[in-house]
Parts: structure tokens; sequence; C-alpha cells
């Protein structure tokens, strides 16, 4: 699988997938019709999907466009059907399809919106979170509960740790700057935040990255770390709880 990332709009990730064997190209979302005709054009790829996370706004500008001029087949989180369109077909929760020589599956991810989906390719060890899992962060939750959050990441959580993982903002330096201040004894985290503002200084992405680091230093993936607890002083308290503590203090950094 070839990938191009790109950043548009202000600070999200314009993604295109291909498959070399099929030759099928598709976007991961549609934040900026022209930033991703210009990858296109210089590949010499055409555009046959559109697979869409969520109905917000920077993630589906550009889905008429690229519509009119590929008439690629747009896909997208049956949940928010009637807030996407164009809209072709549609994805239920844990739906699998076949792109190309890859086999593609929709995990539903509730949270951040009440249809969102994180699209997963076990056979590449790719994953696609849109604004659910962001590094070293999570997407606010403007729709969903801290719970159906909470369960969206546990979801994730579950994948390997080898799995490359892409999201829909570059968000990662001010997440880290906040892990930092619940999470300062983790030297791991602490090597990611090194890692981090050397990328930015270099006017570099800071994804993709695997979901074995980020289990190891993101706070919203280890709300059951005993260190981490303590520090928020919630030894006790549920997962939940701890979530939505995390979650809050985010919010107002």
């Amino acid at each position: 699988m070839l990938i191009e990332q790109f950043i548009c709009r202000k600070d999200n990730f314009g993604i295109i997938i291909h498959d070399e064997k099929s030759g099928y190209t598709a976007a991961i979302d549609a934040p900026e019709g022209k930033a991703i005709q210009n990858i296109l054009n210089r590949r010499n790829w055409t555009l046959q999907f559109i697979f869409v996370t969520h109905h917000h706004h920077d993630h589906v500008e550009a889905l008429a466009e690229l519509k009119q001029v590929y008439n690629a087949v747009i896909i997208g989180p049956e949940a928010e059907r009637k807030k996407i369109a164009p809209l072709d077909h549609t994805f239920q929760s844990n739906e699998n399809f076949c792109f190309g020589t890859y086999t593609l599956t929709a995990f539903s991810t509730p949270g951040h919106t009440l249809g969102a989906l994180s699209y997963y390719f076990p056979q590449a060890n790719l994953l696609f979170t849109g604004d659910t899992l962001f590094s070293l962060g999570c997407g606010r939750l403007f729709e969903g509960t801290h719970l159906q959050m909470l369960t969206s990441l546990k979801k994730l959580r579950q994948l390997p740790d080898e799995t490359i993982f892409y999201c829909g903002h570059e968000y990662t330096k001010k997440n880290a700057l906040f892990s930092l201040t619940i999470d300062p004894q983790n030297r791991k985290l602490h090597k990611r935040v090194e890692e981090v503002f050397l990328l930015h200084a270099q006017n570099a992405m800071t994804l993709p990255t695997t979901l074995g680091q980020e289990k190891a230093i993101n706070p919203f993936l280890r709300w059951d770390d005993t260190i981490l607890r303590k520090n928020l002083a919630m030894e006790n308290a549920t997962d939940e709880e701890v979530f939505a503590e995390i979650r809050k203090r985010r919010d107002y950094f």
C-alpha cells in the first residue's frame, strides 16, 4: 500500500492510499479538493473511492468537487447518511469491504460524532482514525458521551502494537505539552515530545506513528495506568471517570 499524507486547510491531514497491484486509489475524507487533485496528478493516479470518517465540514468539503472530477464512489457512516452529501454507499459497524487486494474493516467509533468510523486494513497493519484518536490525544466530544468515546478507544487499543495509525489533524505538539502535565514521569513520553519538537522545527509531520507507541504515551489510552491515576488522585475511580477527567483537563488546556 502506498500512502500520500499532506497538510491542507490549516491543520488537516489529507491522506490518499493506493494499492499498487489493483491500481485502486482512495482518499480518506475530502478536506481540500485542489490539494488532493495535485497529489493525484503528480502520482498519475485516478481516484476510485473516498472513505469518509465523519460528517464535519473540514472532512467532507471537497466531496462534491471530487465526485464531479473523478466520479469516485463515496462511502461513509450509515449513522450519518443524512449529514453527508454526496454519499453513494454506507458502512455499518464492523463491515468489511474489498479495496483492491486489501480488506478494509469499518469500525464504529462514536464520541467525536455519533456516527464516526475508523478504517482498519489488517493485511497492511494500517489504521485511519479520523478525529477519534490523535497522536497523544483524542477528539473532542461534540456529540457523543465520555463512555462512548472510551468504548471506541478501548476497541482501537485492542489492535496490534505494530499497527501504523494516521489521523485527521496535526495536533501533536499541543497534545504533547498537555500530556506532560499529567504524566511527567513517563520517559517514553519525554522521548516522543523531543521528537515532536524536532519534527516541528523541520516543518515535518509528526504522523504516522504506531499504536504500540501511543499505548505507552497517549493519556487517552492509559486510563487504567496506575501512575497516571495516582497523578490524577483517582486511584479508585472507574475507567470512565478517569477518562472524563483527562478529557476535561485537555479541553481547558
